[in-house]
């Protein structure tokens, strides 16, 4: 992650200041204030169907791998309220279950990602964030989910219930 230099209220360059219980902290000397790191927040969903044997993976943006539905969260939402949002959004369905699995910072793109399971219900109406989706069974999605990546920790951590990150020591 990119250190913060300046201040994101006043543009003052930090400083670093010991603060009680927490260590050294970017300091603002001009606003008088600590200035904690700032980092975006997202949901990624293993989307599954009704009876729970078939997991939706689906391929964005010109790319050829096949990933989990994702987003970001919007300031003031919620990150169940995310989950349902994204899903009808993308996929144009309704979120019957929900269940949250699990987060994990990602330095790339500096967002902490929650994951979620969510059982949906209706057909299927993706719109155009979405360039192609297919049902896999479990197996078949184990092998579909683009290597090394977020998506495939997550799914694999959900399956297995043992989470192993990108750049993780194993």
């Amino acid at each position: 992650m990119p250190e913060m230099t300046h201040c994101i209220f006043c543009g003052h360059k930090l400083i670093y200041k010991e603060l009680k219980n927490e260590g050294m902290i970017p300091y603002c000397p001009s606003c008088e204030d600590y200035r904690f790191p700032v980092f975006s927040t997202a949901v990624s969903m293993i989307v599954m169907n009704e009876e729970k044997d078939k997991i939706l993976l689906i391929k964005q943006y010109g790319r050829k791998d096949y990933i989990l539905v994702a987003g970001y969260i919007n300031k003031g939402e919620d990150g169940e309220d995310a989950v349902e949002r994204e899903i009808k959004e993308e996929l144009g369905v309704s979120v019957k279950e929900k269940r949250f699995n699990r987060s994990h910072y990602f330095a790339p793109s500096n967002t902490l990602m929650w994951n979620w399971t969510a059982v949906i219900e209706g057909e299927l109406s993706p719109n155009e964030e979405i360039d192609e989706y297919r049902w896999f069974s479990i197996e078949e999605a184990r092998k579909m989910i683009k290597k090394d990546s977020l998506a495939e920790a997550f799914l694999l951590g959900y399956l297995d219930k043992e989470y192993h990150f990108p750049g993780e020591k194993k």
